[in-house]
């Protein structure tokens, strides 16, 4: 049976930061591919999709977090799409998840939601920095009780998944 090759992919936001500690948790890999660029939406991230059009059949695409590879679930499904176009298996070393197998394929899909269930906590943080800047009111009352609204939610999700 022929294997093919472990591909590395390694992203940090800034130029401050550093990849080193996922350098070492990629070494193992055949090559490596990385960069250094915001994961916000709309910024081009060509070292990923490099990474992307270089894994040929039977390759493993490695990240060592998943947040390093995806901005959102969106995000996440497509490359996991192109990937398994390609016939490749996607490792997330920090987790321990093995899309070669049902269930981590089935672990990948719940880390997914996990995710973006986070990243909603962190959005609703942002918006109540951005509430509290209101001067008193009508309008800041009622985008205060739909924020509260949208919390409980992403609690209640976060309950559910016993996370």
């Amino acid at each position: 049976m022929i294997v093919g090759q472990r591909v590395g992919y390694a992203r940090v936001s800034t130029n401050a930061q550093d990849l080193g500690i996922q350098r070492e948790n990629l070494a193992d890999c055949d090559r490596i591919f990385e960069e250094k660029v915001s994961g916000r939406r709309g910024a081009s991230r060509p070292a990923l999709q490099e990474a992307l059009a270089y894994v040929r059949n039977d390759d493993v695409f490695v990240v060592a977090k998943l947040d390093r590879l995806a901005r959102s679930v969106h995000d996440l499904m497509q490359i996991t799409q192109t990937l398994q176009d390609k016939n490749c298996d996607l490792l997330v070393l920090d987790q321990e998840l093995d899309t070669s197998t049902p269930t981590g394929r089935l672990i990948f899909h719940v880390l997914a939601v996990k995710e973006e269930l986070r990243r909603c906590e962190n959005m609703a943080a942002s918006l109540r920095n951005a509430i509290e800047e209101l001067p008193e009111g009508r309008e800041r009352q009622r985008k205060e009780e739909s924020l509260k609204s949208f919390c409980e939610r992403i609690q209640y999700l976060l309950k559910l998944m016993n996370v």
